[in-house]
């Protein structure tokens, strides 16, 4: 159900035998009272009577946290790294932009000093990465693509055709048949969508 009204720490919400305490909320002498500012909410999940519970808008915000697979679109790249922004954690949108950088060393597993950026991703591309560092203020996340399953996912061509993986470092354009380097990733059948 949508949150009906905003209420205080404190605020006497409804009685006992009206509702169930959820979460953000306390009990006291038969009432159940507000213990955080936010939206209260009712939901009835198969008891007699419903649950109250009061949430805030920032606790739906999703952060992407160390060893969260996280999907993101390719901003710009050069000889040492890519930067990305990060749209989902796992397949949770994000409603704040967070930034992130997949260091050339990070790009795969193998033969890591002959990896060249621009033969891995190109601007526009959308890459599923693994979280690996948070970063700091100032800096990005670091990501990693160096797993089969991590890479470029959806990539399109200079025709603006959405191009096909053909090996794990190539796509191709199905319209002029131009082969471009990507660091492809093996999509599991869990992310696959009939």
């Amino acid at each position: 159900m949508a949150p009906t009204k905003l209420c205080v720490p404190g605020e006497r919400l409804c009685s006992t035998e009206d509702c169930i305490p959820g979460t953000g909320t306390y009990l006291r002498h038969g009432y159940i009272f507000a213990s955080l500012a936010g939206y209260v909410l009712r939901k009835n999940q198969g008891e007699e009577l419903p649950v109250i519970s009061v949430v805030r808008e920032t606790e739906t915000q999703l952060l992407p946290d160390v060893g969260a697979i996280v999907t993101c679109k390719v901003t710009s790249i050069n000889p040492r790294f890519a930067k990305v922004h990060i749209l989902y954690v796992g397949s949770t949108p994000l409603k704040d932009r967070f930034r992130g950088t997949i260091r050339r060393e990070d790009v795969r597993a193998t033969e890591k000093d002959k990896v060249e950026t621009y033969k891995s991703f190109r601007p526009g591309d959308i890459v599923l990465a693994k979280v690996i560092s948070l970063g700091d203020v100032q800096s990005n996340y670091l990501l990693t693509t160096a797993e089969n399953e991590l890479g470029v996912v959806v990539a399109h061509s200079e025709a603006g055709a959405q191009m096909v993986p053909i090996s794990w470092c190539e796509m191709q354009c199905p319209c002029t048949h131009a082969k471009e380097f990507r660091k492809v990733a093996r999509v599991q059948p869990e992310y696959l969508q009939a």
